[in-house]
């Protein structure tokens, strides 16, 4: 007869969240450090790596072995290191890399504002303008190596979905696709090369196109698509049958973000198309939820002025911006979702 597998008391999983907000700061140090590029391809002792960076060698070990314990490093043996998987994922100088992104993410802006959470829930506003007095684009604006990093922090996040955008969404019958807010282009420059019949109109702020042409060049593509710098708040670009907008309309309440949609809706010819690339929250919290999403809804609340929508809340928004929500499928591999809609009879911005 099979024994019964023992079963942790709930105190354990409680231990671990309450420990995750030292969890953060551990593998934050850790990428502002560069610790996994000093590590590398090999091996590395604690000894070693203390002297590289100027530390005591005890406390350099403790680091380590508090990195070992989250799977962010191994120890092969005592005082000896190398990198996981996962901690391959948070060295610059590879790819994939998602060093950027979690540098923005445990930067010491963006962690004060988490500080204030309680502002945030009380008052429904960002407590990032609270803490700082102004809102965190204006914030970005004043740090020009803070407003690098959230670029190359939205470019990682992009570069490991992009792929797979260009493969599972219907390019039938398009000839122009128009990114809007697609910041470096890495989305579109993928689209662009898996189809090589389209062209493309990347369209952001100068901030967000400012190391575009490298990566459309790099990609090939720059022949193929146009940069435009302009304000989605004001207007959109002409001309493209397939507009599509990656992790935008999350980032604004629903007036605002109404309003991206309507200009888009209103540069859209009769058989044109807008797709979203976006979170979709279901209508109550499953028992195997993904934390990161609910995080990130609060993350949206508290250094923003977004939010997580669910199906409901889209077909609502797009009905408002004059569009109907015609699909909302699955991205395959992701906890992404491709929201298809297409314009409605009337048009909202009159």
């Amino acid at each position: 007869m099979a024994e019964k597998q023992a079963v942790a008391p709930p105190w354990t999983d409680l231990i671990r969240l309450v420990f995750g907000g030292m969890a953060t700061q551990v593998v934050g140090l850790a990428v502002r450090l560069r610790l996994p590029d000093a590590i590398g391809e090999g091996e590395r002792t604690a000894d070693g790596l203390a002297a590289d960076f100027e530390s005591e060698p005890a406390a350099m070990n403790r680091l380590l072995r508090g990195l070992a314990a989250l799977g962010v490093l191994r120890e092969s043996k005592p005082g000896v290191f190398a990198l996981t998987p996962v901690g391959e994922l948070l060295r610059a100088d590879r790819s994939p890399s998602f060093h950027s992104l979690t540098r923005m993410l445990t930067d010491p802006a963006v962690a004060t504002a988490w500080q204030h959470l309680d502002h945030s829930v009380r008052t429904g506003g960002p407590a990032f303008d609270h803490v700082f007095g102004r809102d965190f684009f204006a914030y970005l604006a004043d740090d020009p190596d803070l407003s690098w990093l959230y670029n190359a922090a939205m470019s990682q996040g992009t570069g490991g979905i992009a792929g797979l955008v260009a493969v599972h969404q219907d390019f039938s019958g398009v000839r122009t696709v128009v990114d809007v807010g697609g910041g470096d282009g890495t989305l579109l420059a993928a689209v662009l090369r898996a189809h090589p019949s389209l062209r493309g109109v990347l369209y952001d702020s100068a901030a967000g196109v400012a190391q575009a042409g490298e990566v459309l060049a790099a990609a090939g593509v720059a022949d193929r698509c146009a940069v435009e710098v302009g304000d989605f708040f004001a207007a959109v670009p002409e001309g493209g049958d397939l507009y599509l907008l990656k992790s935008v309309v999350h980032g604004w309440e629903d007036e605002r973000a109404a309003r991206i949609l309507a200009h888009c809706r209103r540069a859209l010819p009769a058989h044109g198309r807008i797709v979203m690339v976006e979170h979709v929250l279901p209508d109550t919290v499953p028992a195997d939820a993904v934390p990161t999403t609910y995080l990130n809804d609060l993350n949206l609340l508290v250094n923003g002025n977004g939010l997580e929508r669910t199906r409901g809340d889209f077909e609502q928004l797009c009905a408002a911006a004059g569009l109907t929500v015609e699909a909302v499928t699955p991205l395959a591999g992701t906890d992404l979702w491709l929201i298809e809609a297409v314009p409605a009879s009337a048009d909202p911005l009159g």
